[in-house]
């Protein structure tokens, strides 16, 4: 019984970091799009410099230490 309830664990783990990922992901590209928003930033970027943009990046995640969610407010991403 031990061996079916670590698998279910370990599945259960699996999807927890899948949906972590698609999360960070949209609130990278919400964060993009509000930079991007910008006219003196979108005026600077090339074609090339599109190009390489992606929402796959984590500079500003911290894996470790405690995150604290604030349910009670939204994330500041908008100036509209």
């Amino acid at each position: 019984m031990r061996a079916r309830g670590g698998r279910d664990e370990q599945e259960m783990f699996v999807l927890c970091l899948r949906i972590l990922q698609s999360a960070l992901v949209f609130v990278n590209t919400l964060m993009l799009q509000d930079i991007l928003g910008e006219p003196e930033w979108a005026d600077l970027l090339t074609p090339a410099n599109r190009r390489g943009l992606t929402p796959l990046f984590w500079s500003h995640v911290r894996p470790y230490g405690e995150v604290k969610l604030n349910m009670t407010s939204r994330l500041p991403l908008s100036t509209s």
